[in-house]
């Protein structure tokens, strides 16, 4: 594999881990961390994109890549997570999972650790583990998202997308005691748009929850991100210019400045080990 990292990388350093979640499907969150996975590559950071949709995974056919072993492969002992690892355009890694595969839809939380526990083999030299959940609010998709150190809720103009965001951080803070999400409107048509819907979201939160949200800001509505999906390439690879790319780019800026880790809490072994000690 191509070493792209920024001078500063090293193993052993820590590796930020961001869960890119939503509640609800159709928000766009797997293009969304696609995409921000891709930019953070072009910058030559380390990137590492887990798909943990585990029973509906598409991140290998958005990208075009072809897999010939999963995480389900993972799970049964028939090899290392290593050995399905596939590098995607600028060193971007992808971690496949299965679909249309029910059982890995129906993994217990200790199960979800034993695929976490892998990652402390091959994640020492990386910047940055994008964790893509599935939807809803399920067991898998609390395990992963409160394992993560940032959570960023996609959500988009739709009257569902408010409330199962909503209903996901609710689980989150009041089992979890999660407090902080960023917020992420996608799909809009308009910057108002996307300021309107973070309000309608902070004003139930702020009357429910003790939780903090960070609005990132939005991106638009933009017909490119399906013709980047047809011809299975990341939006901001096949359409850099374009209006969704753009706003792509200063989400990865952002994230980029986000305070890294500075102890263990950082390390892809404490991700397994959080997932590890709340399933007791």
């Amino acid at each position: 594999m191509i070493d792209i990292s920024p001078s500063n990388s090293g193993a052993g350093k820590p590796v930020k881990v961001i869960a890119i979640t939503g509640g609800k499907g159709g928000v766009g969150k797997t293009n969304v961390s696609v995409n921000l996975g891709m930019a953070l590559s072009q910058q030559g950071y380390k990137v590492m994109l887990l798909d943990a949709d585990l029973g509906l995974a598409n991140v290998d056919v958005l990208l075009g890549l072809s897999t010939r072993k999963n995480l389900s492969h993972v799970l049964s002992g028939e090899c290392e997570l290593r050995d399905i690892v596939l590098e995607a355009p600028h060193g971007l890694q992808i971690v496949p999972a299965s679909s249309g595969t029910k059982n890995m839809a129906e993994l217990s939380v200790m199960e979800h650790a034993g695929i976490i526990q892998a990652f402390s083999e091959i994640g020492k030299n990386l910047d940055f583990l994008i964790v893509d959940t599935a939807a809803g609010i399920t067991d898998m998709v609390v395990s992963f998202t409160r394992a993560s150190q940032d959570v960023i809720a996609v959500v988009c103009d739709e009257p569902t997308s408010i409330t199962d965001a909503y209903a996901l951080m609710k689980v989150l803070n009041r089992d979890h005691n999660i407090v902080r999400f960023h917020v992420l409107a996608n799909m809009v048509h308009t910057s108002q748009e996307g300021r309107e819907l973070f309000a309608k979201l902070n004003g139930v939160c702020n009357r429910f929850l003790d939780v903090t949200l960070d609005y990132l800001g939005s991106i638009p509505f933009d017909e490119n991100v399906r013709k980047s999906v047809k011809k299975q390439k990341a939006l901001v690879d096949a359409f850099p210019r374009s209006p969704a790319s753009i706003a792509i780019k200063s989400l990865a800026k952002k994230v980029q400045n986000w305070p890294m880790p500075r102890d263990a809490s950082g390390h892809i072994e404490f991700f397994m080990e959080r997932l590890v000690s709340k399933a007791m």
